[in-house]
């Protein structure tokens, strides 16, 4: 296959080539949304940039040969807490129930416009419970967890120091971290870097029952997962002990994707969780770090279908090209100009179908060295610019374009558009045989309004003049 993969590895701080552990189950997990809210627009950094790995994957290894998780998390206190706001009159149960389904299918209408492939599986924290316990319980039993009574009820606590190489991917020592830190004497923590795998609820909050065995009893203790167990207990599930990556936002490092290794390790008695772990960089908007405070805190579904971000709408494409000119473990700036720049180069490359070609070599080349999307894009556009100029050149830009994801396809037209713009060409050409200019222009410029692009040409058997249209963005 040419050239191979090079991914960078956050836990290795090397770039290095891709060997998978089974090249017909290609594994991947990126840690998806907490559906407490719409997705803000650094949401779709991670969601973007790893549909073009999976995209990648796929046309190396075989579409039935990669499996790619990308879960939901619908169980956490901002869920809780926005349930009672919005629904302050239903069972609790209910409400949350109203807010994950809600926010869920707001956040998979958002993505299919930003072009992101659906993942193979879609795990969901409810539906992984038991598991959880379950490996809870492990813990408890190798000596890596512990149950204390804290101010708000019980709780299950990982003992990190009970791990030797904690903090191996974050470059954190533990010793650091306590340094300085201060314990009061009714703390129920072990150690402060010690974090919650299982909380007991209140009475007025969700939980679940989980049995647990510890210091020769069992005891039932209603309560809720912390997050860093969900995504251990989820990849697990649907990839194995060990799978060849896990992404996220860079923002995830620590704790979370720290714990997670702490919590998976342990409980499997594995040296590594994933064997390459990647991080997308941050975002800001307009040169800002995004936060409702500043002003400047957009969700997609903002973006796509309201005039907040400067002053007007952002078809989809623009927003996904946009997040990939810049490298995805680079800081971006999100701002109107870069959408513009983003909408002016779409507006040069040709609409067209997806065809079965060779990839371009030079995009191949590019997304292969650490998914530089950069330097694809740059080669994309030459390639525009050829097929542009020679419609034989079309296929190949059509299959480099789908790999990223960002194809320029004319929007379906259905058959009575079809057959009012055939009239309408047909009315025009009798017009021109008229010398009647006046009539014929304002049909053209009323096709144009509509996104109807004309093309004049001469029939090379008769020699009379012939209109052919297409749908332009």
């Amino acid at each position: 296959m040419g050239d191979a993969l090079k991914l960078y590895n956050t836990l290795t701080r090397e770039k290095a080539e891709f060997r998978p552990i089974d090249p017909d189950n290609v594994r991947m997990y990126v840690c998806g949304p907490t559906v407490y809210d719409f997705a803000h627009i650094g949401n779709a950094r991670p969601v973007i940039v790893f549909d073009v790995l999976y995209r990648l994957l796929r046309h190396l290894y075989g579409e039935d040969h990669v499996t790619y998780v990308r879960n939901i998390t619908d169980v956490d206190d901002k869920i809780n807490a926005r349930a009672k706001r919005d629904y302050p009159d239903l069972p609790l149960n209910e409400a949350i129930r109203k807010v994950t389904e809600k926010t869920a299918d707001q956040f998979h209408k958002d993505i299919a416009a930003l072009g992101v492939l659906p993942p193979t599986v879609e795990p969901r924290a409810t539906e992984h419970i038991d598991g959880m316990v379950a490996m809870i319980q492990t813990l408890i039993d190798k000596g890596n967890a512990y149950v204390a009574q804290g101010a708000e009820g019980r709780e299950v606590l990982f003992d990190v120091p009970s791990m030797p190489d904690y903090g191996r991917l974050s470059r954190r020592n533990l010793e650091d971290q306590q340094a300085g830190a201060r314990i009061a004497v009714e703390s129920h923590k072990k150690s402060p870097a010690d974090f919650v795998l299982w909380k007991e609820s209140a009475a007025d909050e969700p939980g679940w029952d989980g049995h647990f065995t510890f210091e020769g009893k069992t005891e039932t203790i209603n309560g809720r997962p912390g997050w860093h167990i969900e995504c251990s207990v989820m990849s697990e599930k649907h990839l194995g002990e060990t799978f060849d990556i896990h992404g996220g936002g860079l923002d995830l490092i620590f704790p979370h994707h720290e714990n997670e290794i702490a919590q998976s390790c342990s409980a499997h008695g594995n040296h590594v969780m994933a064997n390459v772990w990647m991080h997308n960089g941050f975002v800001q908007v307009e040169g800002r770090k995004m936060s409702k405070s500043e002003g400047n805190f957009f969700t997609i579904h903002e973006l796509l279908e309201t005039e907040n971000f400067g002053g007007r709408k952002w078809p989809g494409e623009v927003l996904r090209l946009a997040m990939l000119m810049t490298h995805y473990r680079e800081p971006i700036d999100f701002s109107v100009k870069r959408l513009e720049e983003a909408e002016r180069l779409l507006a040069r490359w040709p609409v067209t179908e997806a065809a079965d070609a060779a990839v371009d070599e030079g995009v191949r080349e590019a997304l292969h060295d650490d998914l530089n999307t950069v330097a694809a894009i740059q080669r994309l556009h030459a390639l525009a610019q050829e097929a542009n100029a020679d419609a034989g050149k079309l296929p190949v830009f059509a299959a480099s374009a789908e790999l990223l994801g960002v194809l320029p396809e004319a929007p379906e037209v259905d058959v009575g558009q079809r057959a009012a713009i055939e009239a309408a060409v047909t009315q025009r050409l009798a017009f021109i045989r008229e010398k009647n200019w006046a009539e014929a222009d304002r049909i053209r410029d009323e096709l144009a309004s509509q996104g109807i692009q004309l093309k004049d040409s001469k029939n090379k058997e008769t020699g009379e003049r012939e209109t052919t249209w297409e749908v332009k963005r």
